[in-house]
């Protein structure tokens, strides 16, 4: 059977409805219930409570209540639009969250009842002993609405012991707020829990109070364990944003668009990170108001530029900036704030000549002296080095007789004569000046394009008498380095324009710099005076510039410029600096650097070199062309020594220098305070110059004391022997390189009084004086020797008194052999002493 065209309808309109409902029910999911604890009359504008948006709805932009007598926040706040009386039962209603993108729809229902108030049950605990036990405690952690209006005393909580259903209990807080400051803002009925505020609260100066609550019978038994109760402010948006006092921000002029110019920073002393603190910032006004160069970022307040300032139009610009919190809504609070922003000056504005051209005169020959003055326009900032003009002539002086300054005071050029002008030369000159700032031209945008300004200068030369002519203006004339004083030199010499001679000029010295010469006043020839050094810091690129002045009978005058070219003589030694650190726990050594003042033909590079006796303690690394770097051997300790080094320029010219060597166990060079210098003769090689001075000075004494008693005569010629000791009484070894007083003359006394002593073949003449014995040496001489452990004499040298002649003295020849390998020894042990 056909369906009837009404019931098919009546199917569509069914599958529809059931399609719209199946989509509702999945788009409009309900969330977890949310119940709240509200007093029974809530005022206008007062903070319900706070739920969790985010668990439900993460990414919804669209947020409303189903009851108009509630309004919701972003961040899950409720408040009340209107006063309401809530009944005793429980008060309903729905936040509906929207995903407009996704086309997702929640919401969670919010069920708001007002605690009754219940009455006492008193019970006795008689016939039942009371057993404290840990019990489950009703509340939960509340929250008051700082700046209340009450009305107070206002219930805020309400806390019940399990015990209550058993027994009679009182109950009872304490802490901040109550017992502690702020003293009496809480209190608690005693029989029914209820927790009373009796006046309004700020939270900027108190964000929560942490309570405890008790539960004890009548007796004072507490039959649960203390109660910790959070009271948390709520916060109220009763604090505006505060800007610092005085803002002042500077921008270049010209900068680009998006230049950050500097952020305003407000504070709120409401809860952070809640809309009472989201604050959004804002420009109200610019001074001047077009047009708008200003941007502000709402959120960080970061202000940039939309529009290039020009300083030359507005040098300055206030802004007043608003901030205001709650996210910028129009029911908000808000500040304003006056900032100052400075465009700093650039040099996008050249210098312009306010003449096109200018037209002056000057007589001939007429030197240092004004005749123009020259005016300009900049609109940059006036005294900076942006305005300040820097004059140049860019044609018409070629031979440099004119020279343009600037005047500090007006900014104006000022145009000078320097050189005299020739009538008969050149009876007008043209010159084209130009101007600048002392700073370069910005690249900015408004400076594209800049060019020189110019302006055109004509200069009519007035005729006069002619003077003297100083042509060529520069003579060069060449010299020898080291020139002794009081040698004549050709000098500068200029002539008569009418004589073509140089009769009747006088000549004398404008210029010299460090008096060099004297001027002969008749021919203009140079005569030294001092010895003329290439290396003197009067020379430039080996050039001695002396000005010289003519001067004709009637006062007429030129200059001219006689300029000394000295050429190099390689009379300078490369130098070496007098010392020198390494510290012994780097591998860097000590660098030397040697420095010639002769010029680049005569100086590096350089040869370093030690002696053969010094290369066995010292190593030279080449570092440079004029420096090596000094390193010391292993062995060697920590102390100062003295080096000798050859430096050679490149002609193999130079000179040993001592370099004192600081030998340190230090970190640093400048943690050395050694001073003590050592030197270092490598032993086995070479005698150092004291153990020659020892030598020398041993083989005197020993040929002294020879000479002193060989020379010494007798009475007559006997056998006569002493004891060894005795002969060690004269005969002293000393270890010194000057002879001993044992040695001196005035200590070898004669006898006074005569003893014949003979023992073998030893013989002298002796004398006793007191305990002490003297004696007189004739033939036999004792040399004592600890050689061989005994002593040796002449005789025993000779044998049997061989080499006697008829004088009683041995002859050169014994002596000679004698003498000679025990000079040597005698060197050696003074050298050994001086090693030591």
């Amino acid at each position: 059977m056909a369906p009837t065209p009404g019931g098919a309808l009546r199917s569509i309109l069914c599958r529809h409805l059931l399609f719209s409902l199946l989509v509702l029910s999945f788009f409009c999911d309900a969330c977890k219930k949310v119940v709240l604890k509200v007093p029974s009359h809530l005022q206008a504008d007062t903070l319900v409570g706070r739920v969790n948006l985010e668990e439900c709805l993460r990414s919804a932009d669209l947020i409303h209540s189903s009851d108009p007598d509630f309004r919701v926040l972003e961040d899950g706040s409720v408040y009340t639009t209107k006063n309401i009386e809530l009944p005793t039962e429980k008060r309903t209603f729905d936040i509906l969250l929207s995903d407009s993108q996704k086309e997702e729809q929640k919401k969670i229902e919010i069920a708001l009842f007002a605690p009754e108030k219940k009455i006492p049950v008193k019970r006795h605990a008689k016939d039942k002993a009371l057993k404290r036990t840990k019990r489950r405690w009703a509340p939960i952690p509340c929250s008051i609405m700082e700046n209340s209006l009450g009305p107070f005393p206002q219930q805020i909580q309400q806390i019940q012991s399990d015990s209550a259903q058993n027994y009679t209990i009182y109950y009872s807080i304490s802490g901040p707020g109550v017992d502690k400051e702020p003293f009496n803002l809480f209190y608690i009925d005693r029989d029914t829990g209820d927790i009373f505020c009796t006046r309004s609260v700020d939270r900027e100066t108190y964000d929560s109070f942490q309570i405890t609550g008790y539960a004890t019978t009548p007796d004072g038994y507490s039959t649960d364990l203390p109660l910790p109760l959070l009271i948390k402010v709520e916060d109220d948006n009763d604090n505006a944003p505060c800007f610092e006092d005085m803002i002042t921000f500077n921008v270049i002029e010209n900068c680009r668009v998006g230049t950050s110019v500097g952020q305003v920073v407000a504070t709120d002393r409401d809860e952070p990170d809640t809309l009472h603190t989201r604050l959004k910032y804002t420009i109200l006004k610019q001074i001047p108001e077009n047009p708008k160069h200003f941007a502000i970022h709402p959120d960080t307040g970061v202000i940039t530029t939309i529009l290039p300032p020009d300083r030359e139009t507005c040098p300055t610009y206030k802004l007043h900036v608003e901030a205001r919190d709650m996210a910028g809504q129009s029911f908000g609070l808000s500040s304003t704030a006056v900032l100052t922003i400075d465009i700093r000056d650039e040099n996008d504005n050249a210098p312009t000549f306010r003449k096109t051209s200018y037209v002056t005169e000057v007589e001939e020959n007429k030197i240092n002296v004004e005749i123009l003055r020259m005016d300009i326009e900049d609109k940059d900032l006036p005294n900076t080095p942006h305005s300040r003009a820097k004059y140049i002539i860019l044609k018409g002086n070629e031979n440099g007789q004119f020279q343009i300054t600037t005047d500090s005071n007006t900014n104006e050029g000022i145009l000078c004569v320097i050189k005299p002008l020739d009538y008969e030369a050149t009876r007008q000159v043209i010159l084209q000046v130009g101007v600048v700032n002392e700073a370069e031209f910005s690249k900015g945008t408004s400076s594209r394009g800049i060019t020189t300004c110019t302006t055109s200068v004509i200069v009519n030369v007035k005729d006069s008498d002619e003077g003297p002519e100083c042509q060529p203006p520069v003579t060069v004339i060449a010299s020898k380095d080291g020139m002794a004083a009081g040698k004549e030199i050709r000098g500068y010499t200029a002539r008569d324009p009418e004589t073509h001679s140089s009769e009747g000029l006088r000549y004398k010295k404008l210029k010299d710099e460090d008096n060099w010469f004297q001027i002969d006043e008749k021919t203009g020839n140079l005569v030294t005076t001092k010895v003329l050094d290439r290396e003197s810091r009067f020379v430039k690129n080996d050039q001695y510039n002396v000005t010289v002045l003519a001067t004709d009978a009637a006062g007429r005058s030129c200059t001219g410029t006689l300029v000394v070219r000295i050429e190099d003589e390689n009379d300078h030694f490369p130098e070496i600096p007098k010392e020198v650190t390494i510290c012994r726990h780097g591998d860097e050594g000590g660098i030397i650097e040697a420095v010639d003042h002769d010029g680049p033909t005569n100086g590096p590079p350089f040869q370093f070199s030690l002696d053969n006796q010094f290369s066995k303690f010292w190593t030279l690394q080449k570092k440079s062309d004029t420096s090596v770097i000094i390193h010391p051997k292993e062995g060697l300790k920590s102390d100062v020594y003295s080096v000798p080094i050859r430096v050679l320029d490149r002609h193999s010219k130079g000179q040993i220098s001592q370099l004192q060597v600081r030998l340190c166990d230090c970190t640093l060079p400048s943690d050395c305070k050694m001073t003590h210098v050592r030197d270092i003769t490598p032993s086995n090689v070479h005698l150092g110059k004291w153990a020659i001075l020892s030598m020398v000075l041993g083989s005197a004494l020993l040929l002294c004391v020879l000479f002193t008693c060989f020379c010494v005569t007798t009475k007559k010629t006997v056998q006569k022997c002493f004891p060894e000791d005795i002969a060690q009484q004269n005969l002293i070894v000393s270890n010194t390189e000057a002879p001993g007083e044992e040695v001196m003359e005035a200590n070898i006394r004669l006898p006074t009084q005569n003893t014949n002593i003979c023992t073998g073949t030893l013989c002298g003449q002796g004398t006793k004086t007191g305990g002490q014995q003297s004696f007189e040496m004739v033939k036999g001489y004792t040399l004592e020797s600890t050689k061989s452990g005994g002593h040796q004499t002449l005789d025993s040298y000779k044998g049997s008194g061989q080499g006697l002649v008829d004088t009683g003295r041995y002859a050169y020849t014994d002596w000679h052999s004698f003498t000679q390998p025990r000079l040597g020894e005698e060197s050696i042990r003074g050298h050994t002493l001086i090693k030591n």
